[in-house]
């Protein structure tokens, strides 16, 4: 009987010791010095200036900053319920040139550069239907002519025709 409560006793105790061992790391986590950042992912990966852009990095449990030549810095706050994963959210600038751009992130001190992660392409000017003149250039006037030259000559020659033909 006694080996029984010995042995009961012992499997308490290494239950306990055990989940103290799961949950230390997990303590050291929250407090930010098990940051390991990892894993850098820029949606969308092809983005114009002036879009904005979401950045998730893997291994940085109480958040941190990002930085790019295409953007301002910017934050990034933990998310709930995913395991030591942050996200943040950035503005392309409306004068960055269209390019492959490299993103760095700081998290509790440790720092991870990711190059090439995403790329900026030109913005469109809107409403101008893609032209930067105004008005027909001569090209466009000479083709425009010749196609109306064209078709006044093809007409006269199909209405002789059709009165050629009334008189047989």
């Amino acid at each position: 009987m006694r080996i029984t409560r010995v042995l009961a006793a012992s499997v308490v105790s290494a239950a306990a010791v055990a989940s103290l061992g799961v949950t230390a790391p997990a303590a050291v986590a929250r407090d930010g010095m098990g940051a390991n950042p990892s894993n850098i992912v820029a949606l969308p990966a092809v983005i114009a200036r002036g879009g904005q852009m979401t950045v998730t990095v893997d291994g940085c449990p109480s958040g941190g900053t990002m930085t790019s030549a295409a953007f301002p810095q910017a934050n990034l706050t933990p998310i709930n319920g995913a395991n030591q994963t942050a996200k943040g959210t950035a503005t392309i600038n409306e004068n960055a040139r269209p390019g492959t751009y490299d993103i760095t992130v700081n998290c509790s001190g440790r720092t991870l550069t990711r190059p090439a992660a995403f790329t900026v392409i030109g913005g469109v000017r809107g409403g101008l239907g893609g032209s930067t003149t105004t008005g027909a250039t001569p090209t466009d006037m000479a083709i425009g002519g010749g196609l109306v030259a064209a078709a006044l000559v093809g007409g006269g020659l199909f209405w002789m025709r059709r009165r050629a033909e009334r008189r047989v």
